[in-house]
Parts: C-alpha cells; sequence; structure tokens
C-alpha cells in the first residue's frame, strides 16, 4: 500500500479481461448464428426450436454483457454518491475492487480516488484559510481601528499627528474591506454566506456614507443618482464590497472631482472624469479591479468597463435577475 491509501498499481488486476470477455460473449452469439444456420439450411429441426436457439442465445449474450457491465456501473454510483464535503473515500479506494475487475476499470477507479483525495485536500485547507484568515486578520484591524479611535481623543496630538491618524483609519477600513473580499472568493461555494431579498439602493447608500468618510480630506465628491429602485436576491455583504471595489478604483484614478453613481434597471454604473493636470500623478493600481472581476465571474453579475472622450471611465455592473421592490 502507498502513502494514500491504495494500491501501487493496477497490476493485480487483470488486463484486457473486459475484452475477453466480450470476444467470449460474440463468440457465443456467432456460434449460436451458425447453428440456426445450419439447423434451417438442413432442415434439422421445427421452426419453434430455431427461434427458441436464437432467443436463448440472444438473452446469454445480453446477461454476459450485463455482468461485464456491473463494474463500470458500481464506479458510478460511487460518482454519483460522493459528497465532496465529507472525507470518507473508502467506497473509492481500488483496493475494495474484486480481483476480477478489469485493469481498466481498476485504473480509472485508481485516479478517481487520487482525485477525490485532492479535491478533499482543498476543501480542508479552504476551511482552515477562511477560518484563520477571517480571525488572524482581523484581530489586528480591530486592535488598529480602537486604538486610532483613542489616540484621535488626546488633547496633546498635534495638526499632523491627527492627520497621521486619519490616514491610519482610512487604510484600516481599506484593509477591512479588502480581507472581506478575500475570504470571499476564497471560498469555493457560498456556503457561510447570507442570501436575502436586499434593495440595492439602500445598502449602495449605507456603503457611499462609508466611503465618505475614506475621502475625508481629498477633493472628491461622490453623487448618487437614482431614478429606479430594485432588489436582488443574494449576500448583501457580497453586493457592498463589489461596490466598494469599484468606486475605490474610480477615486484611485482620479485627484480631484465628481464621482458619479447611479442606479440603473438591472444595473449599476460608476463614472468618473479625471482632469488632464492631474492624470500624471494618480496612481493606477489595478488590483480593486481584479477583485472586481472575479466577484462579477463568481456571482454572474456581468461587469463592463469603458473609456469615453474626455478621459470619462465608466464601470457598469448588470444584474440579470431581479427582484421587484413592494
Amino acid at each position: 500500500m502507498t502513502a494514500r491509501g491504495y494500491p501501487p498499481s493496477t497490476d493485480m488486476f487483470r488486463r484486457d479481461a473486459f475484452h475477453r470477455r466480450m470476444a467470449w460473449i460474440f463468440g457465443l452469439q456467432l456460434l449460436g448464428m451458425v447453428a440456426v444456420a445450419l439447423i434451417s439450411y438442413y432442415e434439422l429441426g421445427p421452426l419453434w426450436m430455431v427461434l427458441m436457439l436464437i432467443m436463448l442465445t440472444t438473452l446469454l449474450g445480453w446477461l454476459m454483457a450485463r455482468r461485464q457491465w456491473r463494474q463500470v456501473r458500481r464506479l458510478a454510483r460511487a460518482i454519483k454518491s460522493w459528497d465532496e464535503s465529507k472525507n470518507d473515500l473508502r467506497p473509492w479506494q481500488p483496493g475494495q475492487l474484486p480481483r476480477r475487475t478489469d485493469a481498466d476499470v481498476a485504473a480509472l477507479a485508481e485516479g478517481l480516488y487520487a482525485f477525490a483525495n485532492r479535491i478533499a485536500g482543498y476543501n480542508q485547507r479552504e476551511r482552515n484559510f477562511t477560518r484563520d484568515a477571517s480571525h488572524e486578520l482581523r484581530s489586528p484591524l480591530t486592535v488598529i481601528k480602537m486604538s486610532a479611535e483613542m489616540l484621535s481623543d488626546e488633547p496633546g496630538i498635534g495638526e499632523f499627528g491627527q492627520r497621521s491618524l486619519q490616514r491610519i483609519k482610512r487604510a484600516s477600513r481599506e484593509m477591512e474591506a479588502l480581507v472581506e473580499a478575500l475570504l470571499i472568493l476564497a471560498r469555493e461555494s457560498d456556503r457561510g454566506l447570507t442570501s436575502e431579498d436586499f434593495v440595492v439602493n439602500d445598502v449602495l447608500r449605507d456603503e457611499l456614507a462609508d466611503i465618505r468618510d475614506l475621502l475625508e480630506g481629498r477633493d472628491i465628491t461622490l453623487e448618487l443618482d437614482e431614478p429606479v429602485r430594485f432588489a436582488l436576491h443574494g449576500s448583501p455583504r457580497v453586493f457592498a464590497v463589489l461596490c466598494w471595489q469599484l468606486i475605490r478604483n474610480a477615486c484611485q484614478q482620479m485627484e480631484q472631482g465628481v464621482i458619479a453613481i447611479a442606479v440603473m434597471p438591472g444595473a449599476i454604473t460608476v463614472t468618473n472624469r479625471i482632469d488632464e493636470a492631474a492624470a500624471g500623478q494618480v496612481n493606477r493600481h489595478g488590483f480593486e479591479l481584479a477583485i472586481a472581476q472575479r466577484i462579477s465571474e463568481r456571482f454572474a453579475w456581468p461587469l463592463e468597463l469603458q473609456t469615453r472622450e474626455g478621459r470619462q471611465h465608466v464601470a457598469r455592473i448588470r444584474f440579470p435577475q431581479t427582484v421587484a421592490v413592494s
């Protein structure tokens, strides 16, 4: 036995056994047809005997072929009943296959068992990462935020110190949103995310309030246009993280100006206009858009990026399935 728990090779099984057995089946049928032809040609028996011989030969061939397919069907049932959330992979072990199993079927079972082991390992690492990262990253961020709040109340801190504290607070909020986005993307499935009907306008308004705090001290104005209202069924936190990524990226592309967020029927657009004079001083890091693109693909919310005349950048996120607002 190897470290993975299954036989090191498929040499213990009979190679080409399936082919040989199928050859026996077709050989039996051929003999039956020859016998039928001889009986009919030489009139050695009545018609009912010929028909019975044909039926018997066909039935025996079907039974033998069905028996050979039993191994493949057993493997198919194991695949159908496999639960990737459980680590019990004993039904997949090739060592449990009968000795008469064809080597090709055993090789397929061995490959599927190794694949199931890898998937189980991936799931375990996913759970460990999301659990550990959630605790190990959020805890120090909470300490940083609390310490910054306490320091901001100290009367002896000057103007330079207050600006530094504001930058610390802003960076800690950005890190919280980034950690949230990475943890969402790290999950293989949507387990752990709450799904509900939520109005996108309300969630977007709350998110803009936090973003305005991040923009304190910068000459950037956020404008929200809401000609329509609609709702979605899903995770409001995922939606908020996606909107934060798009607006944050728009803020990075400009030093001053207006960022317009519009709620359109089944879509949300984020538009900015970059001044030519400030364009060369802008940080154009695209990490946030990469995360937004991955969230878009993960939850089937198509993301469109456009650059119009006058250095106007537009990000549009579409929602194919919306819920009517009551």
